[in-house]
């Protein structure tokens, strides 16, 4: 989840959810949150349609302090890319906050990552179900094609014997 969207969730500006994470940065390693490259927010930003289409072609571009704790998601300063959180990032970021709002959010979004793990679990074993299903039927198409071979010729009709002539 990006970082506006987070702090929309948890009922707390963007950022002050940038703010508090700046003071916990020990507690938000690499695999629970990220910023993301100019390329990443540059596609973002056209997929989304917004009115600034400007790129940052320089990813070396460091914002100052102010662009990053005052961000929100409708003014971004050009120099300045979201963050992007993983799971446990969002959990993470949800007792930095210690608000209310943010902890009652924070169990319902672990509900919701738990939810989504159920169901790719049962969407795993349903395709796993199909594979057998699919590998059944293979193995009794093979052995209908058998029996049709072995019943053409019971079916194909018989010769013509010919008829015996009466008299001399």
């Amino acid at each position: 989840m990006l970082d506006a969207d987070l702090a929309e969730l948890y009922g707390v500006p963007t950022y002050r959810l940038n703010e508090q994470v700046k003071r916990n940065v020990e507690r938000f390693p690499e695999d629970f949150m990220f910023q993301l490259t100019a390329q990443e927010w540059a596609k973002m930003r056209s997929q989304n349609a917004t009115s600034n289409s400007e790129i940052i072609e320089n990813e070396a571009v460091e914002p100052n302090s102010s662009q990053i704790a005052m961000s929100s998601k409708k003014h971004r300063g050009a120099a300045y890319r979201p963050y992007a959180f993983t799971e446990h990032g969002a959990i993470m970021a949800a007792t930095v906050l210690n608000s209310p709002q943010a902890v009652a959010m924070s169990i319902y979004v672990v509900r919701a990552f738990m939810q989504l793990r159920e169901q790719l679990v049962a969407n795993g074993a349903i395709l796993k179900r199909l594979a057998e299903i699919d590998k059944t039927l293979l193995e009794h198409d093979g052995a209908l094609r058998a029996i049709w071979s072995k019943l053409q010729p019971l079916l194909a009709p018989l010769p013509e014997t010919p008829k015996k002539r009466m008299g001399f």
